[in-house]
């Protein structure tokens, strides 16, 4: 657990509201930056996919896809397979 002073410029009827709802506490802020985190992880996921579905690359045949398919689960035994 890490320990930061935050301060903090808001209007007055705003810095008034959240207090008031419980909003300016440790819990509430945490719980505030948790789901504004958690919501800019899902808009960086839905960005990268609006990137790849933009690259020119013509899909994968049935026996491409089942090569890759393959060779990525070969990778992954081989990985496990080594002693730690």
């Amino acid at each position: 657990m890490v320990t930061l002073d935050l301060k903090l410029k808001l209007p007055e009827t705003i810095a008034e509201e959240a207090k008031a709802k419980g909003l300016l506490d440790s819990s509430a802020i945490e719980g505030l930056l948790r789901e504004e985190l958690r919501r800019r992880r899902v808009e960086s996921l839905f960005a990268a996919a609006d990137r790849l579905a933009a690259v020119p690359l013509p899909p994968l045949s049935a026996s491409e896809l089942e090569a890759e398919v393959r060779a990525a689960r070969a990778r992954r035994r081989a990985s496990h397979a080594r002693p730690r």
